[in-house]
């Protein structure tokens, strides 16, 4: 396993959600760790909380200007990058014969174009220091949940990436990965027009006795299936499953 220790990370989507909690988990063994966001304020609130070792970079991943500014200061905060973590994205609902045709390319362009451009432009520093690239797919693309097809399909898109460009930069020595979680509480629930914070939650909650472990995860653990992809030099094309058995399809009485 690679150290974190003294490693260098930019975490896209950082401000709130698993990416917060990707960017806290890695600080805390020792990593140096850029996060980035639309929102300055709270990839400021991150960076503040996490100290020196964390560098906030108000940026979006779908403007080419903003991917070139955050790989350069990352690069500049680690001294190279060893892991590129794709958090950032977004989540659009509706009913096939009701959805908005821009509001779909938007949600592609967020959720793969973005990060894939992103992970294209930062392969030269990845190359140079072995590192590997983090997505994050869905257990959307594994159990049907209706209204959520824009949503599924980016998932879905970047789960094949995954294989696609493990086999492609494999032979440079750069590893590729992505991380299926499951029913994790964040921000993007409320954006998926699941009511206010406590009627998103209360939804969320609702989905614990469709996970075999009987609940829904935190952030911390998908953090921790982070880690392991970011040291584990030996793995490549994986899809990580983090998701208490929300995928089996079982239900706890």
């Amino acid at each position: 396993m690679r150290e974190l220790a003294g490693s260098s990370v930019l975490v896209t989507g950082g401000g709130s959600g698993i990416g917060a909690g990707v960017a806290r988990h890695l600080v805390e063994r020792g990593a140096r760790v850029t996060v980035s966001g639309r929102r300055a304020d709270k990839v400021q609130a991150v960076a503040d909380e996490l100290g020196a070792a964390c560098l906030a970079v108000p940026a979006d991943v779908t403007a080419a200007g903003d991917r070139e500014r955050l790989l350069a200061a990352a690069v500049g905060h680690g001294g190279g990058l060893d892991t590129l973590v794709n958090a950032a994205g977004n989540m659009y609902r509706g009913a096939l014969d009701a959805l908005d045709e821009q509001q779909v390319l938007d949600l592609y362009h967020a959720n793969v174009v973005g990060p894939v451009q992103l992970s294209g432009l930062a392969l030269p520093e990845l190359r140079a220091r072995r590192g590997s690239i983090v997505f994050f797919g869905s257990v959307h693309t594994q159990r049907a949940f209706p209204g959520a097809s824009p949503y599924a399909a980016t998932k879905g898109a970047l789960e094949a990436l995954t294989g696609v460009l493990a086999a492609e930069l494999g032979p440079q020595q750069v590893r590729v990965n992505c991380i299926r979680p499951g029913a994790v509480y964040t921000e993007i629930n409320e954006r998926a027009g699941l009511g206010t914070p406590e009627e998103a939650h209360a939804r969320l909650q609702s989905l614990g006795a469709a996970h075999a472990l009987g609940r829904i995860g935190t952030v911390e653990e998908v953090a921790e299936a982070v880690a392991y992809l970011a040291g584990a030099e030996w793995v490549t094309g994986s899809i990580l499953t983090v998701d208490g058995g929300l995928a089996l399809g079982v239900t706890n009485a």
